[in-house]
């Protein structure tokens, strides 16, 4: 599993990979409410392979703050640049949004703000305010960046009082600098054990696999989620935007994706969701109410 990406780039994907085309009912509709709405989801910016399966559900995760991240992580789909300022009416409309389509779980996400003071907490807050005004009995899950390590920004997540606390680590501290030279992995885990620590919120966190990581470091992973508390770890498939993004260097089979969650149960992590798709807010409504 530790191999070199620039010796081996895969082209094409296996048939487990291959997904149905973007069509049906739900799928319509649920678009049409987005562009009615004028709101982003991470199903569409990152170019989800769910999103099919996910909007046919009359399902689809948030994506606030704008569409243009500040940081240029080389796994991500969602586009590099410099940002808008924050929309003030964009929670107004994401809850709007959430009522319309009667959702009973949440998720929200944004892209990553190191141009704002705050980093863009506040504007997670007053959504989850405004969610809680008009979805009262909806369970609201938050995947959010690291905000640069703010305690400040921290804390105003913590008092807005999701259900689930969602950040991704992604990848092994070892290929933080080739695929996330943005971000900091013991920053991270930070983030995941500060929330535990001084709340009562179920910690989340998700890894792609299949970009050059050693069995060992994935099990150092493990162990270090374990450390920080994290109750729910989603693993899926690392599956490359483009030729300019980092390299696939290994399509894992799905029996692959079984063994890695009974590694990650055994290390300590008592919810594992694992399989090629899967992402980190892959059926977040079901994975929720069966933990």
């Amino acid at each position: 599993m530790n191999e070199s990406p620039d010796n081996n780039r895969i082209e094409r994907k296996p048939a487990w990979l291959r997904v149905k085309a973007f069509t049906g009912t739900g799928y319509d509709t649920v678009n049409l409410l987005l562009k009615r709405n004028g709101l982003n989801t991470v199903c569409q910016a990152a170019n989800c392979p769910n999103r099919g399966e996910c909007f046919n559900r009359g399902t689809a995760t948030f994506l606030i703050l704008g569409p243009i991240c500040t940081r240029n992580c080389r796994f991500c789909n969602i586009r590099p640049g410099k940002p808008t300022p924050p929309d003030p009416d964009e929670p107004r409309r994401v809850a709007g949004a959430a009522l319309e389509m009667q959702l009973k779980h949440v998720v929200i996400t944004s892209v990553t703000r190191d141009d704002l003071p705050d980093s863009g907490a506040v504007q997670f807050a007053e959504t989850v305010r405004l969610l809680r005004r008009c979805l009262p009995k909806a369970t609201v899950e938050l995947l959010t960046p690291d905000f640069g390590g703010s305690q400040k920004a921290w804390q105003t997540i913590l008092e807005s009082s999701p259900d689930v606390f969602n950040h991704n680590v992604e990848t092994v501290p070892r290929l933080y600098p080739l695929v996330r030279p943005g971000a900091d992995y013991q920053r991270s885990l930070r983030l995941l054990r500060w929330m535990h620590e001084n709340s009562n919120i179920i910690s989340k966190s998700g890894l792609m696999v299949g970009m050059g990581e050693s069995s060992e470091e994935l099990k150092a992973v493990f162990a270090d989620l374990v450390l920080s508390r994290v109750s729910i770890l989603t693993i899926g498939q690392y599956l490359a935007p483009s030729k300019q993004h980092f390299p696939v260097v290994r399509y894992l089979p799905p029996d692959e994706f079984v063994r890695l969650a009974e590694k990650a149960k055994r290390a300590g992590i008592p919810t594992v969701v694992s399989a090629p798709l899967v992402r980190s807010s892959y059926q977040a409504d079901i994975v929720f109410s069966q933990r």
